[in-house]
């Protein structure tokens, strides 16, 4: 079977550069969850933040790593916060990649995202955990995520036992 994972990122900011990520993960026979068209997306966030936390939920089903593309912004994005709690939560295994050197549409480049994201949750001590203690992360052109993205991934996973 097919490994599920779940990608977050800034839609606004990244979509462009995480779809080139999400096609070369997908082409290589991966199913890919956390996609959506914007105008879907845009129907589901004007019901609420419960919305989009449910819609948020159910692409998480199924998923044992969360891959987080890291832009200029992603860090300081409300539902990314929650999806990698929710993760957390879970138990899911998690992959860092910056992807500020991949072209928008455009063909530019950004700048290189922060990875503080906040408290992801708690460990079985009650002790506060973060992203950079529970993630590997990698720069997407710098250490060839297109080739390597897979082998990342398979080792978050092993790493939470999934």
């Amino acid at each position: 079977m097919a490994r599920r994972v779940f990608f977050s990122f800034h839609y606004k900011n990244d979509v462009w550069r995480a779809n080139q990520v999400r096609n070369s993960w997908v082409t290589q026979g991966k199913e890919a969850a956390g996609f959506i068209d914007s105008a879907e997306f845009e129907k589901i966030k004007e019901k609420g933040d419960k919305a989009v936390e449910d819609w948020i939920d159910e692409q998480l089903k199924g998923t044992s790593v969360t891959v987080v593309l890291i832009g200029s912004e992603t860090s300081s994005r409300q539902y990314v916060r929650y999806e990698l709690q929710e993760s957390y939560r879970k138990g899911n295994g998690f992959v860092g990649v910056h992807i500020h050197k991949l072209k928008d549409k455009d063909g530019n480049t950004s700048t290189k995202g922060d990875t503080t994201f906040g408290e992801l949750g708690k460990d079985k001590n009650g002790e506060s955990v973060y992203f950079f203690q529970v993630a590997k992360i990698y720069d997407y052109v710098d250490d060839d995520g297109y080739n390597k993205l897979g082998d990342w991934i398979e080792k978050a996973a092993k790493d939470v036992g999934k």
